[in-house]
């Protein structure tokens, strides 16, 4: 499922497709996600869990960039998938993304792979 962008002025800085592998949903954000791109990466992780989805693989190698907007959409999705039994798992991050991470201790917090792959094979 790709959920496109919204709004012309964010058209094209990201996209996001979804599709479940095995017991995980793999959500692939490609882009810039920023404040004004979150929702479109909050709408289809609050889905997943939603449909009792809490194994959330998020395939970062696609993702160009991401403040700390993009984080927090990040950090509310792993409490919310801890909650439900499950948790985050980021994959394949660049280098730009794992810095934000680094900066602000958050990889500390998270699961990280160095593939998409490896997360599903954890």
């Amino acid at each position: 499922m790709d959920r496109g962008t919204v709004g012309s002025a964010n058209r094209g800085r990201l996209q996001v497709e979804v599709r479940t592998e095995g017991g995980s949903e793999v959500v692939r954000p490609a882009g810039e996600l920023d404040h004004h791109t979150a929702d479109l990466l909050s709408v289809p992780l609050d889905e997943a869990l939603a449909k009792g989805r809490s194994r959330l693989v998020v395939d970062c190698s696609a993702l160009e960039f991401c403040d700390s907007t993009g984080l927090n959409v990040l950090l509310g999705a792993r409490l919310k998938a801890e909650a439900a039994g499950g948790g985050v798992h980021l994959a394949g991050m660049q280098p730009v993304v794992a810095r934000v991470l680094e900066i602000t201790g958050a990889e500390a917090v998270f699961t990280v792979h160095d593939t998409v792959e490896d997360a599903l094979a954890s």
